[in-house]
């Protein structure tokens, strides 16, 4: 009796011996599939992220030069030191009696302050952001900082 159920459990395992050629080929075309669409989202994903990160950088511009304003008797600056640079710092010269000021932004991000018509203009786009999307800020509009599409500004400049 003890024979017969060993040989049947050895029998038994024959039958098991894998999966077959067919099973795993369905799975790895189930794992490329799979791929195949988070690649693209996830890619998206990034890009969408780098633009949200210049959006930002022109909202912490807007407050670093309205700091300025208010520590340099209600001056904006005249100019900045280093506009258009990617280094991540713009540096605000102080006005007679007043502070310097800075504004930081993200790496990656290309960020233009303009001086105009007695406000200023802020404009940014990240690298790894879309490839036409940049934002703009007015402070003689005000509101919020606006999408723009199209060819972006050159160094040192917010207008097309």
């Amino acid at each position: 009796m003890l024979q017969a159920t060993i040989n049947r459990l050895r029998a038994g395992k024959k039958d098991d011996e894998g999966f077959t050629l067919i099973e795993l080929l369905v799975v790895v075309v189930i794992i490329g599939v799979l791929v195949a669409i988070a690649v693209p989202v996830y890619l998206n994903y990034r890009e969408g992220a780098a633009d949200k990160s210049a959006q930002s950088d022109v909202r912490g511009a807007i407050s670093a030069i309205e700091q300025y304003y208010t520590s340099n008797s209600n001056t904006y600056p005249a100019a900045a030191t280093s506009t258009g640079k990617t280094d991540g710092k713009i540096t605000l010269a102080a006005q007679p009696n007043g502070q310097a000021g800075t504004i930081t932004f993200s790496g990656g991000t290309t960020l233009n302050y303009v001086t105009a018509d007695g406000g200023y203009l802020i404009c940014a786009w990240n690298q790894g952001g879309s490839k036409d999307k940049w934002f703009l800020y007015s402070s003689a509009e005000g509101g919020s900082v606006k999408d723009k599409t199209g060819t972006k500004p050159s160094a040192g400049s917010c207008t097309v």
